[in-house]
């Protein structure tokens, strides 16, 4: 007989994450400036107050079991059978630098099993502490829900070490079915790959006598041969021939048309994100031929590349810049028309879909930066320095636009106190908390954007030059020491680098609201003091005054006046 739990899968904030609301950003080791495999991820709940999830390593008795308390539907008394080690996990990478983050796409939402008993970030947390690989964590989730059952809708995930990225897709087989359909494709080194809340995998080659290029879940013991490109469950083209969602020869079967039909809303609020991310790192004029797809003509083309070859490696620092994308210098600007207000601001306000007075519905533009992050972070592997100090998440709490991302090592056992759970309340405001710090700067700036913006990225830039500045001195300073004493020194550093972070976001606070007060700017010197009476009035960008005349005629015209005294 087991024993009743002695552990607990928990997640962080446990709260339900909306469609539409996550990215994923994916760089193969050859691919990067480094060599590194680097992957994202702005988890964008709106009400969901981030804070880092920290599981740690331990040795398990025989018999052990693990209750499950994710935001699936629940069941009681039923628990996962626990193994005998689980793995160090900090944020959403292991000890060993294996790291999986994910997008939700739904799909067909009759194919959710409320009998299962994982959710998707229940099979992510499980995987991570029980692998050691990519390969390994494929094969975990697979196992996982076969055994257990899946309750979350569609969902693509990826999976990466410091050597390989892969991406999966997986959707459940409805009421009553165990198991799900699935599909893992290992993205090309040399290439980068993307996914934000809309299907991407379509064909993919099928096994064939006598080659391991290619297998099925009958053949998972096989997965951990280098040659394994693609794995995929053995029924997933039969499924969906008996659910009347494909017809034809095998050969022709896509995963995204059978499980996640596209419309024009799924494509210009999911795919556009990724449209843009490759238009950073690829011809604009090729990438712009996709545009009639973008904007729902499927007639004319009816998908993006799952992945590309970028025009030059990417960096770190690239991939954090394209986490805080608005589309801007694309036709899908946020930041020139009218609805980026008075100061171009690059945010929108929910809903996605609104109506005029006259019933004419129109929508918004859903980027990769948005304000309901809970969190973001930009992940880095590195194969050629040991676990502990190869493995990065970069991390902080709100959106990516408006923070500085914190260097925080895979082999920590410390959560900064900034992002611990208890001190991250999303009902009550916290100055110890970094959300609330990062929500108190951000709400201060988004009203007048242009206006204030670039106080912000000056503090921004400054902690994450000085963050990736330091890197080469903590890789020096581990030399000659041992494994607890990395640990030691790598906690003290990252406790070190989130406190850094608070103090200088505190100082930005209440540097903006004495520059900004009461809508007027507060002049500075040349040694950044305010001046004790100077102030400018910026006013409004051009584009707002520029439509102030057709939107109100005459209203507000300056016309002379000429006053004449009567006689």
């Amino acid at each position: 007989m087991y024993k009743k739990a002695f552990a607990t899968l928990a997640l962080l904030a446990v709260y339900i994450v909306p469609s539409l609301a996550c990215t994923n950003l994916i760089v193969g080791k050859r691919a990067s400036a480094d060599g590194s495999v680097m992957c994202t991820y702005n988890c964008d709940g709106f009400g969901f107050s981030g804070s880092l999830f920290y599981s740690p390593a331990g040795r398990h008795l025989a018999g052990e079991q693990i209750a499950i308390h994710g935001w699936g539907p629940q069941h009681p008394d039923r628990f996962v059978a626990q193994v005998d080690y689980t793995r160090n996990v900090v944020g959403l990478m292991n000890e060993n630098q294996v790291t999986i983050v994910e997008t939700t796409f739904d799909g067909r939402l009759e194919l959710v099993n409320p009998d299962g008993l994982l959710d998707y970030f229940s099979l992510m947390r499980l995987a991570l502490q029980r692998s050691s690989t990519a390969r390994e964590a494929i094969r975990c989730m697979v196992t996982l829900v076969e055994q257990y059952g899946y309750n979350s809708s569609g969902e693509t995930i990826t999976i990466c070490d410091p050597n390989e990225a892969w991406i999966m897709e997986i959707i459940g087989k409805g009421p009553n079915r165990q198991g799900g359909v699935w599909v893992a494709l290992r993205i090309p080194d040399d290439c980068i790959c993307a996914h934000a809340n809309l299907s991407r995998i379509r064909q993919f080659p099928l096994q064939q006598k006598r080659s391991y290029r290619s297998i099925n879940s009958k053949s998972l013991k096989h997965i951990n041969r280098p040659e394994v490109e693609c794995v995929y469950a053995a029924d997933v083209i039969a499924f969906a021939r008996e659910k009347g969602y494909f017809q034809g020869e095998d050969t022709a079967f896509s995963f995204r048309d059978a499980y996640c039909p596209i419309d024009f809303e799924n494509v210009r609020y999911a795919d556009a994100r990724v449209w843009s991310f490759f238009r950073h790192h690829f011809s604009t004029d090729i990438m712009d031929r996709y545009l009639p797809y973008i904007n729902g003509h499927f007639d004319q083309c009816d998908h993006l590349p799952l992945w590309i070859k970028p025009d030059r490696p990417l960096t770190l620092r690239d991939l954090q810049t394209d986490m805080r994308d608005h589309f801007e210098g694309t036709p899908l600007d946020m930041t020139t028309d009218l609805t980026a207000g008075p100061w171009g601001m690059p945010i929108r306000p929910l809903p996605m879909q609104f109506k005029a007075s006259d019933s004419t519905p129109y929508f918004r533009e859903r980027p990769i930066a948005t304000q309901q992050s809970g969190f973001t972070m930009t992940c880095q592997m590195r194969s050629w320095l040991p676990d502990d100090v190869g493995g990065v998440t970069w991390f902080n709490c709100d959106d990516a636009n408006m923070v500085a991302y914190v260097p925080l090592y895979c082999c920590i056992t410390q959560v900064p106190d900034p992002f611990r759970a208890e001190n991250n309340a999303r009902n009550e405001f916290s100055f110890q908390s970094a959300f609330w710090m990062n929500n108190w700067v951000a709400n201060m700036v988004y009203p007048r954007y242009s206006m204030m913006i670039g106080d912000l990225r000056q503090a921004q830039r400054e902690l994450e030059d000085y963050y990736h500045a330091d890197q080469d001195s903590v890789l020096a300073a581990l030399q000659g020491m041992t494994p607890d004493d990395r640990r030691a020194f790598l906690n003290r550093k990252s406790i070190a680098y989130a406190d850094r972070m608070m103090s200088r976001w505190d100082r930005l606070a209440k540097y903006l609201i004495v520059k900004y007060n009461d809508q007027v700017v507060r002049r500075v010197d040349e040694n950044g003091q305010f001046q004790r009476w100077g102030y400018d009035t910026p006013g409004y960008d051009q584009q707002f005054i520029d439509a102030i005349g057709p939107a109100t005629g005459s209203r507000y015209r300056l016309q002379q006046i000429i006053h004449r005294r009567e006689r």
